[in-house]
């Protein structure tokens, strides 16, 4: 476990790559800083350190594929580029025909740079079942994805008819692991960014002066700020209780709740920060942009939610009490 003065340290390293670096420069730096091997200690230090200062900072990393690599418990995390699943969506990116297979889902920035892409495929002849396999990168179509935020640096990535090699030969059972371990940390990403988008409204409040008196000192903006700052609030403790019990169904709530809460804060932060928050020489839209998208990444607050709920009322049984 990483803890006390180291984690302080971790953190600080973290940040200082965070605030200087971004795509491949913040790649080379987390392998330089040993946050892969922090990732095979500690994950949830790994993880909730570095995702939380991503989006605080509103940088891009390939850092999300290795987690997934991680939690399907592979021992070289970082050895492949990963495929990760379409946008809105959880389930795996592949599916098997015979001894070939059809690909469609997203890969990170790092994607290029990698002559084998891991990706973790369905097989329709066996409910439930997974495998992880390993493909050339030279076999698949890649294309960047513009849209709302091209800075984020995710592709497309698409192929029929595709060979490929199974790792070790066997099922991998851990793609349920690997979803929870990669929302949760979406979650981290997202709360992150809300805690900066939050900054920036109340820093505006402060300073903008109305009427012989700063913004902030009216009730209607506080209000806004408040309801902002609950709604983090939330997203944060279920996302550690999500760490302290794990289970899918908490990451994906916690996941849920994040992308909820993220996007109320840029409601009210917009509201409060007015007509400079719609211009592009401020940095609020490009937080705005950036979680309208990890909203989408590895499933939706809506989807989540609405799949939660089918759950629960198919199973007829209300989970366990979190211990307050």
């Amino acid at each position: 476990m990483i803890e006390g003065h180291d984690l302080e340290l971790f953190e600080r390293s973290i940040r200082q790559a965070t605030e200087r670096h971004t795509g491949a420069a913040l790649d080379a730096a987390l392998i330089e800083l040993g946050w892969q091997d922090a990732l095979a200690v500690d994950r949830r230090a790994a993880v909730s350190v570095l995702f939380a200062l991503q989006g605080s900072a509103n940088v891009t990393s390939s850092a999300l594929a290795t987690v997934v690599a991680a939690g399907l418990g592979l021992e070289s995390p970082a050895e492949h580029g990963v495929i990760l699943p379409g946008l809105g969506s959880w389930a795996p990116p592949a599916e098997l025909a015979g001894d070939q297979l059809t690909v469609g889902g997203l890969g990170a920035a790092d994607l290029d740079r990698r002559e084998t892409v891991l990706v973790v495929a369905k097989d329709p002849g066996a409910s439930g079942t997974t495998l992880a396999v390993t493909v050339e990168r030279s076999a698949l179509a890649v294309g960047p994805v513009g849209g709302l935020d091209p800075a984020l640096a995710i592709a497309e990535v698409s192929g029929n008819g595709i060979p490929f090699r199974p790792i070790a030969g066997e099922a991998t059972r851990g793609w349920p692991e690997a979803v929870a371990l990669a929302q949760m940390a979406v979650a981290h990403e997202l709360i992150g960014a809300a805690r900066t988008m939050l900054e920036l409204a109340r820093d505006h409040a402060n300073n903008r002066i109305q009427f012989g008196q700063p913004i902030g000192k009216f009730q209607a903006v506080r209000h806004r700020l408040a309801e902002a700052l609950v709604a983090i609030e939330a997203a944060d403790g279920v996302l550690d209780a999500a760490w302290d019990i794990p289970s899918p169904e908490l990451a994906a709530a916690a996941k849920a709740l994040a992308g909820r809460g993220a996007r109320t804060t840029a409601r009210h932060c917009q509201q409060v920060l007015a007509g400079i928050g719609f211009t592009a020489e401020h940095p609020f839209h490009r937080y705005f942009r950036r979680i309208l998208v990890l909203d989408q990444l590895f499933g939706s607050a809506r989807s989540l939610t609405d799949d939660l709920g089918t759950r629960l009322l198919a199973s007829r049984q209300l989970p366990a009490l979190l211990t307050l």
